[in-house]
């Protein structure tokens, strides 16, 4: 399994959208799909499929992730880019 080294930059990126997302919440306003970061509940949602599921998309390395203090975090380019690669023409 391959180690990420998380950057000052990429905390204080994560801490903005945070931020961003709680503001949102306090004045009524629905978080996006489009937020750059998704947790596992927002993704196994969006994706409908199962806990295992999802945790076989990331072992098999299908689907990216980041873990902060224990929590996982998605991009949601990466699930767009899952969805639209396997894509199957008529």
């Amino acid at each position: 399994m391959a180690t990420e080294i998380i950057t000052k930059e990429d905390l204080n990126e994560f801490r903005e959208l945070l931020l961003n997302d709680l503001k949102n919440l306090f004045q009524g306003k629905p978080i996006s799909e489009n937020s750059k970061w998704l947790k596992s509940y927002q993704v196994k949602n969006l994706l409908k499929i199962s806990p295992g599921t999802l945790q076989t998309l990331r072992v098999n390395g299908t689907l990216n992730y980041t873990k902060i203090g224990g929590i996982l975090y998605y991009k949601y380019e990466d699930i767009q880019r899952l969805l639209y690669g396997n894509r199957k023409s008529k």
